[in-house]
């Protein structure tokens, strides 16, 4: 099969859903496939690779990491000419929600393709968080959603869910990453039904890191050692984390990994109270590096309440064997309870008395155990077969609409 993978960022940026996009692709293309990654040009130095294809964009946030692509025409016109040069296209995967998920549908049906949709945005929560006028910013993603694709499907009112069901309207499959964003496309009336299926953990640098682990003398950290990855941005709780350490008085070590627009606020919340001894900005890092990051750390700590679709950073603490803080109950429920600490409430104080419990249980030798035969389950190698059967249901002629 030839896969067309649609993106609203470029996959050599950093996220979720373009780490998710990158395994997929190496996996897809283990198994013999051929895929094809579509998304807006970055503007930044970067990787590059003959199997992206990046369409005209206008970069669209301070550091030019991020950018748009403006659907319509002349950008379909672009893409057919691309596409024309290399061999036919059997299926679209839809993993964009905004410009570029416009641009797959009108390429999909123009050509007559099956389109599947990997919804990666909680676009209420998101964009509520991330944006000065939400109910604005709607409005003008409706009426933008209103002049590209025609027909109108949605059968909701105008808002973030009719939006999103417009797309899963015209989609063959809807895929969550989780089963309780899954279950909120299905409470929200965006689709009757969305298969789940997380990001998994490549198989082969888990089993690297594994065997790292089984062959080499384990040495004790000095202190507790907790590790934090994302980006640093307002939905991801940078600051109430810095705060919940900051009352916890822990004798432990933190190590962020990450970059973005709070790095700056962040490193003056840590010189202003004096935690430069305990907490460790890291860096951005490779995918490789942040796993040995967590699997070498006592405990993962996950922040973000409401924002995750999956929460990736937790599954592959869980696949390494290293137990997590979570703060968000739904991210939580979609694993067993004796593998993680959680705090009582979303509040800070209720994170800090967590990490107050964390150490004081690693420090006794009493921390969670997460079980080993976890890790079968959310391997990259895993995913992707259930993926590539979900391709094959969807070419299939009973799926023709």
């Amino acid at each position: 099969m030839h896969i067309l993978v649609f993106s609203d960022q470029h996959p050599e940026s950093s996220g979720g859903a373009q780490v998710s996009i990158r395994l997929q692709r190496r996996f897809l293309e283990a198994a013999g496939h051929t895929v094809t990654v579509c998304s807006p040009r970055m503007h930044q130095e970067h990787d590059d690779d003959p199997h992206y294809l990046d369409t005209p964009s206008i970069p669209i946030t301070l550091d030019r990491e991020y950018s748009m692509t403006v659907p319509g025409r002349l950008t379909d016109r672009w893409l057919d000419a691309r596409l024309a040069e290399l061999p036919p296209v059997d299926v679209v995967h839809v993993q964009a929600d905004f410009w570029q998920a416009l641009t797959a549908y009108r390429y999909a049906e123009r050509h007559g393709i099956p389109a599947l949709h990997t919804m990666h945005n909680r676009m209420d929560v998101g964009i509520e968080q991330t944006m000065p006028a939400p109910g604005l910013v709607v409005g003008a993603l409706s009426w933008w959603q209103r002049r590209v694709l025609r027909p109108r499907l949605s059968t909701l009112p105008t808002g973030v869910w009719s939006y999103l069901q417009e797309f899963a309207k015209r989609a063959s499959v809807v895929i969550a990453p989780s089963h309780h964003f899954a279950r909120v496309l299905r409470e929200q009336g965006v689709t009757a039904h969305a298969e789940v299926l997380s990001t998994g953990v490549d198989d082969a640098v888990l089993d690297e890191i594994l065997d790292e682990r089984a062959t080499t003398l384990h040495v004790p950290h000095r202190l507790p050692s907790f590790v934090w990855i994302g980006r640093f941005s307002q939905e991801k709780r940078l600051m109430e984390f810095l705060e919940a350490v900051r009352l916890a008085d822990v004798d432990a070590v933190f190590r962020l990994y990450g970059a973005g627009l709070l790095l700056a606020k962040a490193q003056a919340f840590v010189a202003e109270h004096d935690l430069a001894d305990h907490v460790v900005f890291a860096g951005r890092v490779s995918y490789p590096d942040s796993l040995r990051a967590i699997a070498d750390a006592d405990a993962l700590v996950q922040t973000s309440i409401g924002f995750e679709t999956q929460g990736m950073t937790v599954f592959e603490a869980a696949a390494l064997g290293t137990p997590s803080i979570i703060s968000d109950p739904n991210i939580a429920a979609e694993l067993p309870a004796d593998s993680m600490w959680q705090p009582t409430d979303g509040g800070v104080e209720a994170l800090a008395e967590a990490i107050r419990r964390a150490v004081a249980d690693i420090e006794a030798g009493t921390a969670p155990v997460v079980a080993p035969g976890l890790a079968r389950t959310l391997r990259q190698s895993t995913q992707t077969t259930r993926l590539i059967a979900l391709y094959e249901a969807a070419l299939a002629p009973e799926a023709a609409r």
